[in-house]
């Protein structure tokens, strides 16, 4: 059993020094270790419940506006709620098949205005919690509550601007006869409004001292993943859910939902590492430590100063230099000072 144990860390030690010299797989496995190194499952869940919230609200007031618009332009809100229910493939059929049914209420839109910014203000307050988190931010420097706020109001505005603009190519694309130049010009139209939703978030909720040029490959990555997420939402809807009951396709559809909003924010998530160990070339990570590396040590030590809350609470992090076990196996340690500078 010793034997075995020994042959397989020897291997693992092979692979982690060929990941290390690589620039491809070194900082691959640096995002993928600093999204588990900063709980990213956990940040992706709270969005996606966040995100989850807001969702049914928004398409309670598409339905009660193009309700009212359909006594006037039927065909207007046709397209309206098709282009609207398209952002959300998952479920955006099975709703699309019963919005007409429903008719307009005032009562309706109130509810739904009100569900929208509860659930949003808690969205974007989840979403700069994951970059605070994922920028390590000191608690101490994480802005007050009033600021929040506003920036969370920014990020809404910005959602809602991205939304409208994608509704507007949805429908100049019914007015377009079905080619494949038209669809890669939508393909392309509708990635240029992601990515730059995605880009004015990154640099809105970012440090001030990360540069503009630094936000690019993480909005790109977010953008790409939403772009193919809506392709794979469409083809499963395609295959899956219209041969599904009514009831089983509800059920289906839900959690659908769930399943795409979390995935996604998963791909947000791991968008923002690409950001962060890029800007901070937190790459190469060991796959086993000891010893650690240059950037273990560095995330290491800015995950235990993030923990300081008041401005005279400081956190100084050392690190025990590695040495030989009896078995011949390497350990290390990692201690932390908490105190007065």
């Amino acid at each position: 059993m010793v034997l075995l144990l020994k042959v397989i860390e020897r291997t693992l030690r092979r692979v982690d020094h060929y990941q290390q010299d690589s620039t491809i797989f070194g900082f691959t496995f640096g995002v993928v270790k600093k999204y588990g190194d900063d709980r990213g499952g956990i940040l992706a869940t709270q969005l996606a419940f966040a995100g989850f919230l807001s969702f049914f609200p928004l398409m309670l007031i598409v339905v009660t506006i193009t309700a009212f618009l359909s006594q006037r332009s039927p065909a207007l809100a046709e397209r309206i709620r098709t282009s609207a229910f398209a952002e959300f493939p998952v479920v955006g059929a099975e709703l699309a098949s019963n919005a007409g049914k429903l008719p307009g209420s005032g009562v309706g839109l109130a509810i739904g205005t009100a569900g929208l910014l509860w659930g949003g203000f808690g969205f974007t307050q989840a979403l700069q919690f994951a970059f605070f988190e994922v920028w390590h931010v000191p608690n101490k420097r994480r802005p007050g509550y009033v600021y929040r706020v506003g920036r969370g109001l920014a990020v809404f505005v910005l959602i809602g601007l991205a939304g409208s603009a994608s509704i507007t190519l949805g429908l100049l694309g019914t007015l377009i006869k079905n080619s494949i130049f038209a669809g890669a010009l939508g393909l392309a139209g509708a990635f240029a409004i992601s990515a730059g939703l995605f880009f004015a978030m990154f640099w809105l909720l970012s440090p001030r001292n990360v540069r503009t040029v630094d936000l690019l490959p993480g909005a790109a990555v977010a953008a790409v993943g939403w772009q193919a997420l809506q392709i794979a939402g469409i083809r499963l809807v395609g295959s899956q859910l219209r041969r599904s009951s009514e009831l089983y396709g509800a059920i289906g559809a839900t959690l659908g939902l769930l399943w795409f909003l979390l995935l996604f924010t998963q791909i947000l998530v791991y968008a923002l590492e690409v950001t962060v160990v890029r800007k901070d070339h937190l790459w190469p990570r060991s796959l086993l430590q000891p010893p650690l590396t240059k950037s273990d040590s560095a995330v290491l030590r800015s995950i235990a100063m993030q923990e300081e809350r008041r401005p005279e609470q400081h956190v100084t992090v050392t690190f025990d230099e590695p040495r030989c076990e009896p078995s011949g196996t390497v350990s290390s340690g990692q201690s932390v000072d908490i105190g007065p500078e």
